[in-house]
């Protein structure tokens, strides 16, 4: 079979798979408060390095790889919709773990997943027809106004609602938080696996071809985000979070988006699947490494 040809993935499923999303974003906000948002207005530059890091670096480091890499013109289109995605509910871990900024990491979760229902679109769209695939994208019937319509039925709205009981019942919200982003998380991954299992063809037939695209372009991503922050005289702390934040992505909502808009294009399935799971392996080195900077300097 050919990398565009489509992957299997059922109507049930799909429902299943935007449910799932839409819970964990609802256990993610039960953590995100007003004062997340203070951030915003405390720590001006960190804030506004990390969300030009994943709002316009990151998606122009990847228009520079699609136009330089020989990859069809799927990858092409998984790499960039992966790109315009917001941050991944695990950044603020993986913050934490490498001793960044987690009040930082919050902040800059909370408002990219805020944004993300215009602004994934929006810069899938621009970044997409800058590479010259805005052919591709008209082939594929894809509409920017049912776009913004799904990503705030499953992000927007479970964002407000945690965010709302979060305040209105902070016990009810401490106590429910971590069981609805551990389970909801978990059949994320089940669901991935299932549909990697479901495809493993068309996954094994292409990945070596997905792994090495995906580890340049997080790779990528990772170190010059990082580099971005230090140009700019941030802290340690804060380069070590905006560069979690840039390359830690919600592929899980990519993967949503693909088999909603996209019929189940497997060339960006694969990319965005593959992201899914190698985002935490390399968050999970990334962090190490620097946390062992820390102690190794104290």
């Amino acid at each position: 079979m050919t990398p565009e040809t489509p992957i299997h993935f059922s109507a049930d499923s799909l429902v299943a798979l935007n449910v799932c999303l839409a819970i964990i974003m609802f256990g993610v906000s039960l953590e995100i408060k007003l004062v997340h948002f203070k951030e915003l207005l405390q720590q001006k530059k960190a804030v506004l390095t990390g969300l030009f890091s994943q709002l316009v670096l990151l998606p122009f480091l990847t228009l520079l790889l699609v136009i330089i890499l020989p990859i069809p013109k799927g990858f092409a289109l998984g790499m960039i919709l992966v790109a315009a995605c917001p941050g991944g509910n695990v950044s603020n871990f993986f913050t934490s773990l490498a001793q960044g900024n987690v009040a930082l990491s919050v902040a800059l979760t909370a408002a990219s997943s805020l944004l993300a229902f215009v602004l994934t679109p929006l810069n899938f769209f621009i970044w997409a027809s800058l590479a010259g695939l805005s052919s591709e994208v008209k082939e594929l019937h894809i509409d920017f106004s049912s776009l913004v319509i799904n990503m705030s039925l499953i992000l927007l709205l479970p964002l407000v609602a945690g965010m709302w009981v979060a305040d209105r019942f902070a016990g009810i919200a401490e106590k429910i938080g971590k069981p609805i982003r551990l389970i909801s998380i978990l059949f994320l991954a089940g669901f991935i696996g299932v549909a990697l299992m479901n495809n493993r063809l068309a996954f094994f037939n292409h990945f070596l071809d997905v792994f090495w695209i995906v580890l340049l372009h997080n790779g990528v991503a990772l170190i010059a985000s990082y580099y971005f922050s230090v140009s700019l005289k941030n802290s340690e702390a804060t380069h070590r979070t905006v560069a979690i934040e840039t390359a830690i992505q919600n592929s899980g909502l990519g993967l949503i988006l693909i088999f909603t808009f996209f019929d189940g294009n497997a060339s960006m399935a694969l990319i965005a699947a593959w992201w899914g799971v190698w985002h935490l392996i390399s968050g999970f080195a990334f962090s190490w490494y620097m946390r062992s900077r820390t102690l190794l300097s104290a």
